[in-house]
């Protein structure tokens, strides 16, 4: 049974990481304990951390570092957050002048315990780091805001570069590994943000037990919404995860799904296996 674990647990080759280094990254890390500040690339465990850090790329997560809601895929922590910070708006606006960073992604736990679900929060947040970094483009990562688009609409009107939502999987497994999330609902906020004239992007999870035929079914619904661009990578389990990945996508297969993005109308398709959300996110402003 041991060895039985060990086999179906070992990365595949194309799956090994590279430990993160560099004056650059040495740099961010620091800067972001100093200020007690929450970055999905630590949180999520981003396999591309060292890459984009020391390529002047971070995504910060706002409204702490607690999710009220229990996905099944994130390594977030879930249960009741604290209060917000008021002065996390300024002290992310301000790291990111000493990083001298030319882009910045921003996301953020769900905060369903708040009457405004975080929105006003997110308003202020862009806003400060607009003032303090007029030249640095942004890109901000939302959850749905329970697809309440008067919520949606204040961060349109902040005007980020632009604004994702993932999808996270396909419309089958969605009730499986998403916490309250729906699928058709994630698919409506898309289609809202990209009607506003804002670059719209999305991206999805390999190896949850999806078929091939869901997922370019879930990239022509994405492609529907009105995307420009969507991320597509491997699942990796968080270590208190109870959802185990159910297969290691080869990168053959995330050339095949490359291709047909391109061939669907999507203007830039990151699909590989240690793909993220917010990498090479500093190219997707020019969609």
């Amino acid at each position: 049974m041991k060895e039985e674990t060990n086999q179906r647990t070992r990365l595949p080759q194309w799956m090994k990481m590279e430990m993160p280094s560099g004056a650059k990254y040495s740099k961010v890390k620091n800067l972001v304990r100093k200020n007690g500040l929450h970055t999905i690339c630590t949180s999520g465990k981003c396999p591309n951390i060292g890459e984009c850090w020391n390529h002047g790329i971070a995504t910060f997560m706002i409204l702490g570092n607690i999710c009220t809601r229990n996905c099944k895929f994130c390594g977030v922590p879930t249960g009741i957050p604290l209060p917000p910070d008021s002065e996390e708006p300024a002290k992310i606006a301000e790291s990111i002048r000493i990083m001298n960073l030319k882009h910045a992604v921003i996301t953020s736990v769900d905060r369903d315990d708040l009457p405004d679900l975080g929105a006003s929060f997110w308003v202020k947040t862009i806003l400060k780091i607009k003032e303090v970094n007029p030249k640095v483009k942004m890109e901000v990562l939302i959850p749905d805001f329970q697809g309440r688009e008067e919520l949606i609409q204040q961060v349109i009107d902040a005007s980020p570069e632009v604004i994702s939502h993932n999808v996270e999987t396909v419309e089958r497994l969605t009730p499986q590994i998403r916490s309250v999330a729906e699928y058709r609902k994630s698919l409506s906020v898309l289609s809202y943000i990209s009607h506003s004239g804002v670059i719209t992007k999305s991206g999805i999870m390999l190896g949850l037990g999806e078929k091939e035929e869901e997922v370019i079914q879930t990239m022509k619904d994405i492609r529907k919404a009105g995307c420009k661009i969507i991320t597509i990578g491997q699942y990796l389990a968080p270590p208190s995860s109870l959802l185990p990945v159910t297969k290691y996508i080869n990168p053959e297969q995330f050339d095949k799904y490359h291709e047909i993005g391109i061939n669907l109308g999507f203007s830039f398709v990151e699909s590989s296996p240690l793909v993220r959300s917010s990498y090479h996110s500093d190219k997707h402003i020019n969609a």
